[in-house]
């Protein structure tokens, strides 16, 4: 029997921002995620994980909580870790019901997640597709390819698997464990998430041109992430005991997560 359909009176709502030297866009982000969450929920908080910043990022969102934003919450990397790492600190951090992760560059329209919501109502997972992509022809037809990979190993019946905007059930970041620190973690979500037969949905989501900053994603990285594929199928399907062990371990030190609080006068 599927679940009410969540009204705003019911949701609780928590926006994880990974970030990388993102000082000239993390403003922004931050402050579009928090004119959303206050729209959407009664209960929100945005959560930036500064991945080891080394342009001032941190500082801009201290500044932010310093004018009284209560809602804003900053958790500190040292050293730089990776996107995989970054989001399973956040979602080690996060409170609330429902789970949304994007990124902090500002290529989407972090307002679109008012049409994620209601889906949760029969889904676990809404993930999003881009529509009218803004990346260089060879990076999407990369990614087509990619796409297509993916989904054949892993069964994934999803147009778009590294779409960084996806909405997610607190049983399903309780359930799905994030092993690796890089930019396959999109895919190890997908994966894991279909293997406990979670539901997971698709919505469309605009996608826009970076306006500063620039992608931490290169090409050399591809030889490296069709090896992780192949590592992480294997480890999905066919984990040995050790590895399943390890899974359920801390994999991030803890002296290197720190968060970032206020002096009570």
């Amino acid at each position: 029997m599927s679940k009410p359909a969540p009204s705003r009176a019911a949701v609780s709502l928590s926006v994880v921002l990974p970030a990388y030297n993102e000082a000239t866009n993390i403003r922004l982000a931050v402050e579009r995620a928090v004119v959303a969450a206050s729209r959407l929920a009664t209960e929100y908080e945005v959560i930036v994980v500064d991945d080891g910043s080394h342009d001032g990022t941190g500082s801009v969102v201290e500044a932010l909580m310093r004018r009284g934003r209560s809602h804003i919450r900053l958790i500190t990397h040292k050293p730089n870790l990776g996107y995989g790492a970054a989001l399973r600190t956040g979602f080690k951090h996060s409170r609330y019901d429902l789970v949304f992760f994007t990124d902090s560059d500002n290529q989407f329209d972090i307002s679109e997640l008012e049409y994620f919501i209601p889906l949760m109502a029969d889904y676990e997972m809404v993930t999003g597709f881009r529509v009218y992509r803004y990346d260089t022809v060879v990076r999407c037809m990369l990614s087509w390819i990619y796409n297509r990979i993916v989904g054949v190993l892993f069964r994934l019946r999803v147009r778009d698997v590294d779409c960084a905007f996806k909405l997610m059930r607190r049983e399903v970041v309780k359930q799905v464990s994030i092993e690796c620190n890089n930019f396959f973690v999109n895919t190890e979500l997908l994966a894991k998430a279909r293997k406990w037969n979670f539901r997971i949905a698709e919505k469309g989501v605009r996608h826009y041109p970076r306006t500063a900053g620039e992608t931490t994603v290169r090409p050399s990285d591809i030889p490296r992430t069709l090896a992780t594929v192949v590592r992480m199928w294997r480890r999905v399907y066919f984990p040995t005991r050790k590895e399943m062990d390890l899974t359920h371990a801390e994999t991030t030190p803890l002296g290197q997560v720190t968060e970032f609080t206020l002096a009570r006068n």
